[in-house]
């Protein structure tokens, strides 16, 4: 059963440590790098059809990293909510170096 979190701020020490394997956090950083470049592209272009990459670019990184490198189960299927702004949160501590890459 999954653990019940009161709020984000109990969540995160959950999901970092989740997240403890490198490759694993690089991978998810390097997805959301290509979730955010797309959502430009689309925004510029007006092709519409590309926000159909975005989850397969941010959500498919982190499963090869969880599955393959972690040898874990994604918080997503357990806290969806919690862990989609954990993603951001790790990526902005990541970019400010308070997470090692």
């Amino acid at each position: 059963m999954a653990e019940a979190f009161k709020s984000f701020r109990e969540f995160y020490p959950f999901y970092l440590g989740e997240h403890g394997n490198r490759i694993c956090r690089r991978l998810h950083f390097f997805g959301s790098c290509l979730v955010l470049l797309t959502l430009i592209l689309v925004l510029i272009s007006h092709r519409w059809w590309g926000f159909i990459l975005m989850p397969l670019f941010g959500y498919g990184f982190a499963w090869i990293g969880h599955f393959f490198f972690a040898h874990n189960r994604p918080a997503t299927f357990t806290h969806p909510f919690y862990s989609f702004m954990g993603d951001w949160v790790m990526f902005r501590d990541i970019l400010l170096g308070r997470i090692r890459f």
